[in-house]
């Protein structure tokens, strides 16, 4: 039977050794005063003398919450306080003996000036030892780990000698390399694989922030000597912590130019309403509208699990959840009026390439005339801007999906705004995203499958979904109507690739890669741009595509003959005459 340790039985433990020893070093501090030979007389009041130094002593250290450390966080900073706690128990001890001599007499004062040194010794080293004894054998039994980055995180985990036996450090600053860093020898970046396989390294620790360059170069090194648990600090955090490293850390790309004071002067105090609200993009601008202080969130979603998901999140705003589908135009109206939202966030479509290309008329219900509504009532009851989320299919279609999202551009472009400022934002792929690949390789990993990618040079832009979001808030505080928004994505990745990099990462040897073809409307390279004739931003991560124009009347005119005609395809090709259908054949449906 273990007695399991608590708070109150480690500061009992604590006192009680804290008072034999300051018994046997007051002891030893008469005898050495003493050359150990002390009169009798000056033992009588030993006892009292004792008593009073304890009083102060224990007090102290309690002051200074030293019997709440546990033994594997005892550190500098607790020798400091114990020291702290000495300095200020024996000159009250002094002074008693002054006050009331009559007590104390015969007692010479020499002794405290030998028992400090010696209390300070003891106690210390009595926590130390321990200390020593728990770290020799959990080491035993720990993976020897490698940190990257000497800073005050990894002298944490270097402390955490439950977890961790760190045997090496690393950093790519010249300025701390050489240097010893919690009694290690700081070696260069550049030596980590000869550091890695020197030292037997199991576990590798990233404890600083790299550009995405160099962390792909860091881990590309580590991936060739395998096995190896690789994680990283997660710096998004308020409190950083250790996750493992994956693909979405290797593929993000963080935009310099991010600028949050622009947002927060968009979004501070405002009413929006964000259609869509439980999907991936739209989820995440309403936390992003609530990190940057809107005054209320009008949440609308046809889905209702979505829209209590998201709902249960937000706790610091006050929101109202909506469930309504936004092709009633009439249900719309009634959710404009009553909430008079000042800010329109669009982001509900359906965007699932090969579910579209099988549902066709519902997709052009949906996303055209579901994308009309929201602009036309938005106009009708003076929202301030209207924000539509695009995407780069949209740019030169060959899917009924972009050729959808393309008319929403075109009708956002050419409406008669009436004072309403009204633009689009277009961006590729976000990471992790509902449907998209990077959850669906996981599913099959996680399930012992192999990775299927339709074809082996299908490349896409790839963004993580708070930063995508982030510049879409920061596009929209800029625009002043009329504009289609397009951001930098940075280079395109390799679906194979990033399949690979799944399987690295998952330690899973028995995993490979089947191509099925590609999917129906599915092209290889995607564009985000029609022409070249964009123009810039002040902002390099966002830049603004040429206005096509499109006499409105005969856009809405088109729409109504779209939902009526036997030929919608040709339709959609009369609208959008760079819509160059591909009609792929699949033999199952792939929805990655």
């Amino acid at each position: 039977m273990t007695i399991k340790p608590t708070p109150l039985k480690r500061a009992l433990f604590f006192i009680f050794f804290d008072i034999l020893l300051s018994l046997g070093t007051l002891f030893l501090a008469y005898n050495l005063r003493f050359n150990f030979s002390v009169d009798t007389s000056y033992l009588d009041n030993f006892l009292l003398v004792f008593v009073v130094l304890v009083f102060f002593k224990i007090g102290f250290i309690a002051f200074f919450n030293i019997y709440k450390v546990s033994w594997r966080f005892f550190s500098l900073g607790e020798v400091k306080k114990i020291f702290y706690a000495h300095i200020l128990a024996y000159p009250l001890v002094v002074l008693i003996y002054y006050l009331i001599p009559e007590y104390f007499t015969p007692f010479p004062r020499s002794v405290l000036m030998i028992d400090i040194f010696l209390s300070i010794i003891f106690l210390g080293f009595f926590r130390v030892l321990k200390r020593l004894i728990i770290e020799n054998d959990s080491n035993v039994n720990l993976k020897k780990t490698l940190i990257i980055g000497a800073n005050s995180f990894a002298q944490s985990i270097i402390k955490d000698k439950e977890n961790y036996y760190v045997s090496a450090v690393v950093d790519d600053d010249e300025n701390v390399v050489g240097s010893h860093f919690s009694n290690i020898e700081v070696a260069h970046l550049k030596d980590i694989k000869e550091m890695v396989m020197g030292k037997n390294i199991q576990v590798v620790l990233i404890a600083k922030s790299f550009e995405i360059e160099k962390l792909n170069s860091i881990y590309e090194q580590l991936k060739e000597i395998s096995p190896l648990d690789i994680k990283l600090v997660s710096f998004a955090d308020k409190e950083k912590v250790l996750k493992s490293l994956t693909v979405e850390d290797l593929l993000a790309r963080h935009p310099k130019d991010l600028d949050k004071k622009k947002i927060g002067e968009f979004i501070k105090n405002k009413t929006i309403l964000v259609t869509g609200a439980g999907g991936s993009i739209g989820s995440e601008i309403c936390r992003q509208c609530e990190k940057f202080g809107a005054k209320k969130l009008i949440l609308l979603d046809n889905c209702e699990f979505n829209l209590y998901t998201i709902a249960q999140e937000l706790k610091k705003i006050q929101s109202v959840c909506v469930m309504q589908n936004i092709t009633d135009k009439g249900l719309l109206e009634e959710t404009f009026k009553l909430h008079m939202p000042e800010i329109v966030i669009h982001a509900a479509a359906y965007k699932h390439v090969p579910l579209v290309e099988l549902n066709v008329y519902e997709a052009i219900v949906n996303n055209v005339v579901g994308t009309k509504n929201v602009i036309d009532v938005s106009i009708q009851y003076g929202v301030k801007k209207f924000v539509m989320i695009s995407t780069d299919k949209a740019v030169r279609p060959t899917n009924v999906m972009g050729t959808t999202k393309r008319i929403c551009e075109l009708y956002a472009q050419n409406s008669n705004t009436k004072g309403t400022d009204i633009v689009a934002v277009r961006f590729g792929n976000v990471l992790g995203s509902s449907g998209s690949a990077i959850p669906k390789f996981k599913s099959q990993i996680e399930k012992g499958q192999n990775i299927t990618v339709t074809h082996p040079e299908i490349t896409r832009y790839f963004m993580l979904i708070p930063e995508a979001c982030e510049l879409v808030l920061q596009a929209a505080a800029i625009g002043t109507g009329g504009e289609i928004f397009i951001l930098d994505m940075g280079e395109p990745i390799k679906i194979v690739d990033l399949a690979r990099k799944m399987i690295e990462l998952s330690g899973r040897e028995n995993i490979g890669i089947e191509f099925i073809g590609l999917r129906p409307g599915e092209k290889l390279y995607e564009e985000l741009l029609i022409d070249e004739t964009d123009a810039k931003t002040d902002y390099d991560s966002i830049t603004v595509a040429a206005p096509t124009k499109y006499d409105i009347n005969k856009l809405n005119k088109d729409i109504q003959e779209l939902l009526a005609c036997a030929n919608t395809l040709e339709k959609l090709k009369e609208i959008v005459p760079e819509f160059n259908h591909q009609l792929n054949e699949v033999k199952e449906l792939q929805l990655v």
